[in-house]
């Protein structure tokens, strides 16, 4: 069975739309300390609905971004995600497919502030499922001035699926945010999206060499520019994100802010981007509010940045500069 009795409802027009063909129900386990071949006395334990375009659709929900999310989601377990749409009043375009999604086990340890992920892997994606989902996909091209694309591609899925939806997307005048890694990112950037938003390991996994220094990330960020992006981010944790585009580059450092896991907050950086290219702000601006959505989200477990006031205010406290490797 494809389908279900509350996706696929138009809502209002929506700005944006998030593609996630791997969602995931995280389980987050908190603990002071995770010692292996310990048994462990947990603080506490959540689900939450994940994957990373459903992170970023709650995250521009959050700031008042009209938005739409779609991909593939198990029929068996889509409550949390269902009530995670209704909640932010998230557009559900979501095609209900036989079975479960996937769970990812998040362990925070709040003695040391590190997450430790477990990704479990899910079942074959059916082919009319991805052919309603790409039904879906250019009727949301219709109405929707920013896509993005983020997460891994499950299997039976080839590795070039985001090549391809975003050269039919750019064809009918969308702009195109890719977050994903490994072959699907190198197959993506060929496409020339508007916006690749690999981490520092990606990257480096992408170029095949490590980038010990802000210069050598700054080059390689340049290089992926000649590759098709008009804009690359290269989010780096606690040291922040280099901005390189057409505007030159624009390293953004966050405040210092608690921190509950660091899960999701490159999601959070998309978000904030999107939401401050839609407004037109200029690359300097756009880096200064997508790092404040960022450092806000480091605060929280779950997809939620929390109050406007509180963001604007760490956006106030975000520290970018222009960078150059010399």
């Amino acid at each position: 069975m494809i389908g279900g009795a509350t996706e696929g409802a138009p809502g209002p027009r929506a700005r944006v739309a998030t593609l996630t063909l791997h969602p995931a129900l995280d389980q987050t386990v908190t603990l002071e300390r995770l010692t292996p071949g310990a048994v462990h006395q947990a603080e506490g334990m959540r689900f939450d609905a994940g994957g990373k375009g459903v992170n970023v659709a709650a995250f521009l929900a959050d700031a008042g971004v009209t938005v739409a999310a779609t991909g593939l989601l198990g029929e068996d377990n889509a409550a949390a995600f269902t009530a995670l749409f209704a909640a932010k009043g998230i557009e559900d375009q979501f095609v209900r497919v036989p079975g479960t999604t996937r769970i990812n086990v998040k362990l925070v340890e709040t003695s040391r502030r590190e997450t430790t992920d477990i990704n479990l892997p899910a079942a074959r994606a059916p082919v009319e499922a991805l052919d309603e989902l790409d039904r879906r996909v250019l009727a949301l091209a219709e109405r929707c001035a920013w896509f993005v694309l983020a997460g891994s591609v499950p299997a039976g899925v080839p590795p070039d699926v985001y090549a391809d939806i975003i050269a039919r997307l750019r064809a009918r005048g969308c702009r195109v945010a890719v977050d994903t890694s490994g072959a699907p990112l190198a197959h993506a950037l060929s496409a020339a999206p508007d916006l690749a938003k690999p981490n520092r390991a990606e990257l480096e996994q992408l170029v095949g060499e490590p980038l010990p220094t802000l210069a050598e990330v700054a080059r390689a960020a340049r290089d992926l520019r000649r590759r098709g992006p008009r804009l690359v981010v290269v989010s780096m944790g606690a040291e922040g994100a280099l901005f390189t585009g057409e505007e030159g580059a624009w390293l953004a450092r966050p405040p210092a802010v608690g921190v509950a896991t660091t899960v999701g907050a490159g999601d959070a950086l998309v978000a904030g981007l999107v939401a401050s290219l839609l407004r037109g702000d200029g690359l300097e601006q756009a880096a200064r509010r997508a790092t404040a959505f960022a450092a806000a989200k480091v605060g929280r477990v779950g997809p939620h940045l929390g109050p406007a006031d509180a963001v604007r205010a760490l956006e106030a406290r975000v520290d970018v500069h222009s960078f150059r490797e010399d």
